[in-house]
């Protein structure tokens, strides 16, 4: 039987542990910075945050998600690590589409390709810029298409099934297969289902916290003993 005990496997549980906890410090700044600087929507405002502020222009186009979606994936494979004991079926399950999810995420972004776009756009001389401007609304249009649905679906499944091993297990507090059963409910409705969509959104940031607080403070305990 393995258990989070063993030493080889203490890397994962600090890992997921900090991970959980930097994710939520991300999501605070990415809320900050939407606050204080809006995203903007259409191609040639893009192009133009881009080519006057690239930072700005990426933070926009969520860029920081990336970075936090690979700190989710570590935490999940410290939170797999920890609950191999309870199913491990449930585990690989949760972990293997975990991985699809975060995939998805990285195949929608198109965040780099747009700063290439507006530099390009800029430079061109008038007869090219229709042109890529066209290719610019097509990464837009597709940045909120099948891909990121599939992410948000996938992210609520994974939720779904960590919900029920953890609902199996003693090693974490009760509280915290609850907050992982809100979070999925709310990512059932993605972000680009209109107004419904971004309130779901927005919502479930919070029971997402609290979950990767209580679940990112306990691995850290495991990891230390």
């Amino acid at each position: 039987m393995i258990t989070p005990a063993r030493g080889d496997l203490r890397g994962l549980l600090r890992g997921g542990g900090w991970s959980a906890l930097t994710s939520v410090v991300l999501t605070v700044v990415q809320v900050v910075v939407f606050t204080i600087w809006p995203p903007v929507h259409t191609v040639a405002e893009v192009f133009a945050l881009m080519v006057q502020n690239p930072v700005l222009g990426l933070l926009s186009l969520d860029v920081l998600y990336i970075a936090n979606n690979l700190l989710v994936w570590l935490f999940y494979l410290g939170l797999g690590t920890a609950l191999l004991p309870v199913s491990r079926s449930g585990v690989i399950l949760a972990v293997g589409l975990g991985t699809l999810q975060m995939a998805a995420y990285m195949a929608s972004n198109p965040a780099a390709e747009m700063l290439t776009l507006a530099h390009a756009h800029a430079a061109a001389a008038p007869a090219g810029r229709a042109a890529l401007k066209a290719s610019g609304e097509a990464l837009l249009t597709s940045w909120k298409g099948t891909a990121f649905l599939t992410y948000y679906f996938l992210g609520a499944a994974v939720l779904f099934i960590f919900f029920w091993i953890l609902r199996r297990s003693s090693t974490f507090p009760p509280s915290a297969a609850w907050w992982a059963l809100a979070a999925g409910i709310l990512m059932l409705v993605p972000s680009p289902f209109g107004a419904v969509g971004l309130v779901f959104s927005l919502a479930s940031l919070l029971p997402w916290s609290v979950f990767c607080i209580l679940g990112g403070r306990r691995l850290l305990q495991l990891a230390s003993h």
